[in-house]
C-alpha cells in the first residue's frame, strides 16, 4: 500500500513541526530527518502486526506491547505506508529497544522516542491541531487567491492579468496554451526548456485532439482528461482544459504543489474559459433591449426575436465544483449567455435550437424538444422533468422525448376526454380520488385504506360504486389503463 493510497481529505503536516513543539518532548532517534516528510494522520495500536489496519502515512503510536520481532514489525509498517513510528517509553519499555532503532534505520522509517510525561493523547491532539492550523492557512490562501483573480479578471487586459495573479499565486509561471502546444500567452517565471516540453504535451494530452484514453475493463474508450500533470527537473507541471470550443489549456509550472494550488487553479481555468470564449450572437446590448421591452410589456415573441433565435432549448442543469462562476461556465461550455442560475442550486439556460445540449463533465443535464418563445414555459417544466430522470437513472443527460400516449394528444384534447370519460363521477371528489389511489396502489384495498386514512369496507363500497356508476368492469387491464390516464388528464 502506498502513502498516498488513502490519505483523508486535510493537510498532512511536515513530522518538523510535530518535533517542534516542545510541550510534547518528542526526539527523532532513528530513521531518515528528511525535511519533506509528513503525516497525514495518527493511529494507535499495540498489535503486533497493524499492518492491515493502516492506510497510510500514519504517525503509528506504540508502547510495544506485543513487539517480539523488531525487524519484522518495522517492515510491516513500511510496506503499509506509514510515516512514522511514536514509541512510548513505559510502561513496557524503560527505553527505547535497541534492536527498534536499528530495524528503524535499516528500513528508513523515522523514529520518535515518546517520554513518559507526554500521552499519546496529547500527541494526536498535537497533529490534529496543527492540521486545523494548516486548513485554516490553506482556506484563507484560496479565498485571497480567489478574490485576486476575480479582480484581475475586471481589469481591461483580463487573460494576462489573470495568468500573472496565477502565476504569483503558485510561485512559478502560468501560460496559456493552444491545443497543439502553442504558448499564445504567459507570466511568470519561465521553466526550464525541457519543462516546457513536457508542458506542451501535456496539453496535448488534455486538448480536445488528443487521442482517447483506452478503457482496458470494456474494449471502449474514454475521452481525454480535462487536466493532467508531471514532474520535470523538479518542477511541478499541470495542465488544465478551458471550457469551450476553443481547445485552449492552461498551463501551471511551479516548484512544488502546495495544498490549495488545485482549487485555486479551477478559478483560475473558470474565469480564462469566460473570458477566451467566442461571442455566441448574443451580445450585451442584444440582452438587455430584450429584458427592457419585456419589462415594458412585450411579448416572449418579441423580446425573443432581438436575442437571435426563433426557437429555443431549455436546459435544468445540477452539478459543477461549487465555485461562483460554475454557471456561466457551463453557459460558455453550451453556447449559451442566457444563464439563470437559481437559488436551489438548479441552473437554467436557454440555448438556441441550431446548438445541440450535449453532456459536461461533472453536471447533470435535463434538455426540452425546441420550442417557440411563446412555449417556452411548458418546455421549462419539460426541461425540469427529463433533468429529474437524468439525476433518478444517473445518466449525464436526458432529453425530453415526447413519445408517450400523452403527448399524442393536445393538453385541451386530453383534458377532453378526461371530463366524458369520468363525467359519472364528476359530483363526487371521494369517488374519484378513491379511484385514483386504488389505481395508483395496484388495486391493493388495504394500501389503499391506509393511504387516505380510512376503512378498508369503505375503499371496497367506493370502488364498487366507481364500477357501477362507469359501468365498467374494474378487473379488466385495459379499463384499468384508460381511467388512470383520464385520471392524470383530468
Amino acid at each position: 500500500m502506498s502513502e498516498t493510497a488513502a490519505a483523508p481529505p486535510t493537510p498532512p503536516i511536515p513530522l518538523t513541526a510535530l518535533l517542534a513543539r516542545e510541550d510534547l518532548g518528542l526526539r527523532q532517534i532513528a530513521g531518515p530527518r528528511e525535511p519533506g516528510a509528513v503525516i497525514h494522520m495518527v493511529h494507535t495500536s499495540e498489535m503486533a502486526d497493524p499492518y492491515p489496519y493502516l492506510l497510510g502515512g500514519e504517525l503509528l503510536l506504540s508502547a510495544g506491547v506485543l513487539l517480539e520481532d523488531p525487524d519484522r514489525y518495522v517492515s510491516r509498517i513500511v510496506a503499509a505506508g506509514a510515516a512514522a513510528l511514536g514509541f512510548g517509553v513505559t510502561p513496557v519499555y524503560d527505553t527505547v529497544p535497541a534492536e527498534l532503532v536499528e530495524a528503524c534505520d535499516r528500513h528508513g522509517l523515522p523514529l520518535l522516542e515518546v517520554p513518559p510525561p507526554t500521552t499519546f493523547t496529547a500527541v494526536a491532539r498535537a497533529v490534529w491541531r496543527l492540521m486545523a492550523e494548516a486548513r485554516h492557512r490553506e482556506l484563507r490562501r484560496v479565498t485571497q487567491a480567489q478574490q485576486g483573480l476575480a479582480a484581475a479578471a475586471a481589469r481591461p487586459d483580463p487573460v494576462p492579468a489573470v495568468l500573472t495573479q496565477l502565476a504569483s499565486r503558485v510561485g512559478g509561471q502560468a501560460v496559456l496554451l493552444a491545443a497543439d502546444g502553442t504558448e499564445l500567452s504567459a507570466a511568470g517565471r519561465a521553466p526550464s526548456p525541457e519543462a516546457r516540453r513536457a508542458l506542451a504535451r501535456l496539453a496535448g494530452v488534455v486538448g480536445p485532439g488528443s487521442p482517447p484514453v483506452p478503457e482496458a475493463a470494456e474494449g471502449s474508450a474514454r475521452p481525454a482528461p480535462s487536466s493532467a500533470s508531471d514532474t520535470v527537473d523538479g518542477i511541478h507541471l499541470a495542465a488544465y482544459a478551458l471550457g469551450g470550443s476553443q481547445g485552449l489549456v492552461l498551463g501551471l509550472c511551479a516548484p512544488g504543489r502546495e495544498p490549495g494550488d488545485h482549487t485555486v487553479a479551477g478559478v483560475a481555468v473558470v474565469l480564462l474559459s469566460l473570458l477566451t470564449a467566442p461571442h455566441q450572437g448574443v451580445d450585451a446590448t442584444g440582452r438587455s433591449a430584450a429584458l427592457v421591452r419585456l419589462l415594458l410589456g412585450a411579448g416572449p415573441a418579441e423580446a425573443a426575436s432581438l436575442l437571435g433565435a426563433e426557437r429555443w432549448t431549455v436546459v435544468h442543469a445540477r452539478g459543477g465544483r461549487g465555485t461562483p462562476f460554475d454557471a456561466s461556465a457551463l453557459g460558455a461550455a453550451l453556447g449559451s449567455a442566457l444563464v439563470d442560475p437559481a437559488g436551489d442550486g438548479t441552473v437554467r439556460i436557454l440555448l438556441p435550437a441550431d446548438r445541440e445540449a450535449t453532456a459536461q463533465p461533472g453536471w447533470v443535464l435535463g434538455v426540452s424538444d425546441a420550442v417557440a418563445p411563446q412555449d417556452l414555459g411548458a418546455a421549462d417544466t419539460r426541461a425540469a422533468r427529463a433533468l429529474h430522470r437524468a439525476m433518478a437513472t444517473r445518466s449525464e443527460l436526458v432529453r425530453h422525448r415526447g413519445t408517450s400516449l400523452a403527448a399524442l394528444l393536445s393538453p385541451e384534447e386530453a383534458a377532453t376526454h378526461a371530463r366524458l370519460r369520468l363525467a359519472p363521477l364528476a359530483d363526487s371528489p371521494a369517488l374519484v380520488e378513491t379511484l385514483r389511489s386504488w389505481l395508483s396502489l395496484h388495486g391493493s384495498w388495504d394500501r389503499t385504506a391506509a393511504a387516505m386514512e380510512v376503512h378498508r369496507n369503505t375503499v371496497r363500497q367506493r370502488i364498487g360504486r366507481c364500477a357501477a356508476l362507469l359501468d365498467e368492469d374494474l378487473d379488466d387491464a385495459d379499463v384499468r389503463m384508460e381511467l388512470w390516464f383520464a385520471l392524470r388528464w383530468l
